[in-house]
């Protein structure tokens, strides 16, 4: 006689070659020896075959789902690679401008004539032995020209390294001259400035190169310290006199995450700064609008460092 479709061997056989299993796990399998008939409801059979059915679904609906995100997140990254390429060309060659040595005490010496013939903007030239930065700095009539423009005019996701709009160029003439930069992933621009906030990172970094047309500065990191986006107080050129200079300079040292163990020696002798600004994802210098915080980095030339030190032994 033909399998009756209502028994529910058959529909249980019927729901496991779906599934791929073998029918010789069907419960209730009259092959097996030992076993005997059982016969479950209709009902129950269909509803076990609607929920693992239902399974199925979910578990393809799944898997189109990641398949999607994988390939947006790979798209993502391929765009956001391709810009961090864009930006490396651009300063790659800005670079073959300036001549950088093995020896870190020796200046970088400029091509200044070849960076004015692609933009008269360009102001100096920072580089720090031991990273990646070796870049031109440009000064525009605001802070926002060279935030994501190279010295060509086209948009890049790096932007240019870029000193303030309210200090006198070239820098070094204000007691703050403040360089902003990006903190960028790759580890290119401010990256490695914004890892100074670890003191063994600060510790290596014995040197940085400030060069004008008019000379080359050389400095040495005082201190680092965090700050909201929106603090004002981070951008002060010039003071009332030197004891409020100092005083100032002693309140960004009571809360610098990292510093040299004379810095507060160093001050009292300190009549110029450069500040090395960038981003820092720590959110409680986030401000309330989402704006991520900033790490900067305070720079004393060499010279007055020496000179503070030695008048006070």
């Amino acid at each position: 006689m033909p399998k009756d479709p209502l028994d529910g061997d058959w529909e249980l056989s019927r729901l496991y070659q779906e599934l791929g299993l073998s029918s010789t796990n069907v419960p209730g399998d009259l092959s097996q020896p030992g076993m005997s008939r059982r016969q479950p409801q209709y009902g129950q059979a269909r509803r076990t075959s609607g929920r693992r059915s239902l399974a199925h679904r979910i578990s393809n609906f799944l898997i189109v789902v990641g398949v999607v995100l994988l390939v947006a997140a790979g798209g993502v990254w391929g765009f956001t690679q391709w810009r961090y390429h864009e930006s490396a060309v651009e300063n790659e060659r800005l670079a073959a401008y300036a001549e950088v040595f093995e020896n870190p005490s020796d200046a970088p010496q400029v091509d200044w004539d070849g960076l004015r013939k692609i933009n008269g903007d360009v102001v100096g030239w920072l580089y720090v032995p031991g990273t990646t930065i070796n870049y031109a700095v440009y000064q525009g009539e605001d802070n926002e020209q060279y935030l994501h423009h190279s010295a060509t005019g086209n948009w890049v996701v790096s932007g240019q390294l870029f000193m303030d709009y309210q200090n006198v160029a070239p820098g070094m003439v204000d007691e703050q001259s403040i360089i902003y930069g990006h903190h960028l992933l790759n580890g290119t621009m401010f990256e490695q400035i914004a890892a100074m906030d670890d003191q063994d990172k600060f510790n290596e970094i014995g040197t940085i190169w400030y060069v004008t047309d008019q000379g080359p500065h050389e400095l040495v990191p005082l201190l680092m310290y965090y700050s909201r986006a929106d603090d004002q107080d981070v951008r002060r050129f010039d003071f009332n006199s030197v004891d409020e200079y100092h005083a100032y300079l002693g309140s960004l040292l009571d809360k610098s995450v990292t510093s040299r163990p004379d810095a507060t020696r160093i001050i009292q002798g300190t009549r110029h700064v450069l500040s090395l600004v960038t981003c820092n994802y720590y959110r409680e210098y986030y401000d309330e609008d989402g704006t991520n915080g900033r790490s900067i980095l305070v720079c004393v030339p060499k010279v007055e460092v020496d000179a503070a030190l030695a008048s006070q032994t």
